[in-house]
């Protein structure tokens, strides 16, 4: 899916507004870094932390990866241990898929993100931790955690690669924090007024009675009632009454063609 590096005008707010760290645990690729910090950039997390990630730092590949996210992937935070990349933080969840024999709670990526959200707006500081591709986090790692995240995937087949787990995170977390897709045409279009509709059924009955529709004519009140029901449960706009207007002339226009 093709992206615009540059958020729409309006949704730059959410960029910069207080969120949670994104913390990747020895990850292998440069590529899978790259794709979180997308992914990232996309719902408006900016905190990329990195604790020793096997092909070292910085990474071109990540960067090249990134598609446009290069602040994200510029400014990550470059940690030796998993303990020094969570020191400042308050409420840290792990993702992962495999069962622990712990107490620590379950939360699923949509309560996880309202339980960060909650807290960051009380002024934590929150993070989320992802483990290295193949074997995900460890067990020490997993106990520095105040909650567990898992996705509720199939469990015949549960294999989300970094990106794509961190997506699902990102996501809610965006939805968390009130962002929302811009506002369709539909949305901020005026609809019509009674008089523009009434003039579009009355210019449509006209025709209509001209090619002789209305037949038997003791049904031309059903008809016309039916007609009309439909076309009002459509919520027509202005400039789709203009149009459809213009289509009924186009279709019963008798001027002689050249």
């Amino acid at each position: 899916m093709a992206v615009n590096p540059k958020l729409r005008p309006g949704r730059d707010a959410h960029v910069d507004r207080p969120a949670p760290a994104i913390v990747l645990v020895e990850p292998q690729l440069g590529e899978n870094i790259g794709a979180v910090a997308r992914v990232m950039l996309n719902f408006g997390l900016t905190d990329l932390r990195l604790v020793a990630p096997r092909d070292g730092w910085p990474n071109e590949k990540a960067i090249a990866m990134a598609s446009g996210a290069a602040r994200v992937v510029e400014g990550a935070k470059l940690s030796r241990a998993t303990a020094e990349a969570l020191a400042g933080a308050q409420f840290v969840a792990a993702m992962t898929a495999r069962p622990r024999e712990s107490l620590t709670p379950v939360m699923t990526p949509e309560e996880a993100a309202r339980e960060m959200h909650a807290r960051t707006l009380r002024g934590e500081v929150c993070a989320l931790m992802l483990g290295a591709e193949r074997a995900g986090l460890s067990n020490e790692d997993v106990a520095r955690a105040d909650a567990i995240v898992s996705i509720p995937v199939n469990p015949a087949f549960a294999s989300l690669n970094l990106a794509q787990a961190a997506c699902v995170f990102a996501y809610e977390w965006a939805k968390a924090a009130g962002c929302a897709p811009p506002p369709s045409d539909l949305d901020t279009a005026p609809p019509a007024t009674k008089a523009q509709f009434d003039g579009l059924i009355d210019h449509l009955f006209e025709e209509l009675d001209r090619q002789k529709y209305f037949f038997p004519e003791e049904k031309r009140p059903i008809q016309q009632r039916k007609i009309r029901a439909a076309l009002t449960r459509a919520g027509l706009t202005e400039g789709e009454v203009r149009t459809l207007r213009g289509v009924i002339k186009a279709l019963t226009d008798r001027r002689p063609k050249d």
